[in-house]
């Protein structure tokens, strides 16, 4: 079983100059000019063109203002604080710096089309640190 993840935006171009500049993905296939195959972590990203105000999910429709979600990507990187720089030179709204925690490194942001997002450089612990709380 594998997974990849599919990510609404208003602008394919915009958000292919996002996620390459930011995480350093690059583009695999394009299909068209309304979606677009990203490489480079361990599942594919596709960048798919939902017009705002179509509907998403149930009756909801799409937005993208700086919108909550339960689910989220955490991207694990080394180095947080070099992430956090790249990210906001490409684009991305810092809304928590950079900060420790028992498991690492978090900084949480959000991109330009209102998806949030978590960059984390763990411990040597990880996550088995918060087992000692």
């Amino acid at each position: 079983m594998t997974f990849l993840l599919n990510i609404d935006v208003p602008d394919v171009a915009a958000a292919t100059r996002f996620y390459t500049a930011a995480f350093g993905l690059t583009v695999g296939r394009r299909f068209g000019s309304a979606f677009v195959e990203l490489l480079g972590w361990p599942a594919p990203v596709y960048l798919l063109t939902k017009e705002a105000g179509t509907v998403g999910a149930g009756e909801d429709r799409r937005r993208y203002g700086r919108h909550w979600t339960p689910l989220h990507v955490d991207v694990v990187v080394d180095d947080v604080d070099a992430a956090v720089a790249r990210a906001l030179a490409a684009g991305a709204i810092l809304e928590a710096p950079a900060r420790d925690a028992p498991y690492g490194r978090i900084a949480m942001l959000a991109d330009p089309f209102g998806h949030g997002f978590c960059l984390l450089a763990f411990s040597r612990e990880g996550y088995d640190a918060l087992l000692r709380s």
